[in-house]
């Protein structure tokens, strides 16, 4: 029987399957198989983890930013209506300071008319006084001047005493 490159080519192939078996090449392979599925199940549930983190920090910052930003309207809410507080309360000072200022100037008015017919009334009696002097003077002579004179001076001795 001739040997033939085939036989040899079995014959190798077989010793190889043998001490591949021998070595327990499949176990180990299975090992490092099996030890690499479990390195990614190891990797997938931590990635797992830090994604349910993820996902925990960051419904954490949207509730945060929710209630910063019912804070800030609020904040608004309030200095809007402080503002509209300070705003009546300057108008109503504003009024309540022209109101006084209308009644002190009426009452300059009122003052200022009233010395103003003092006034008049006192250049007319001194205008009235001067008149009836010069029509006294114009129309006594000088007996009744002193006759009345003297009646005037007695009066008023009489009056003082």
């Amino acid at each position: 029987m001739a040997l033939d490159n085939s036989f040899f080519a079995l014959v190798g192939l077989l010793l190889f399957i043998a001490l591949i078996v021998y070595l327990k090449v499949p176990g180990m392979v299975a090992r490092s198989l099996d030890k690499r599925a479990d390195n990614i199940r190891d990797e997938l549930e931590q990635a797992k983890r830090l994604r349910e983190e993820a996902q925990a920090l960051l419904s954490e910052y949207q509730k945060k930013r929710k209630e910063a930003e019912a804070e800030a309207a609020a904040l608004l809410a309030a200095a809007e209506r402080e503002a509209a507080l300070l705003t009546e309360e300057a108008r109503q000072k504003t009024e309540e300071f022209v109101a006084r200022r209308n009644a002190l100037s009426e009452q300059k008015i009122k003052q200022a008319e009233t010395d103003a017919i003092d006034a008049v009334r006192s250049a007319a009696i001194d205008i009235a006084i001067a008149a009836a002097g010069k029509v006294i003077a114009a129309k006594t002579d000088k007996t009744t001047q002193t006759a009345l004179f003297k009646d005037a001076v007695s009066k008023v001795q009489s009056r003082l005493n």
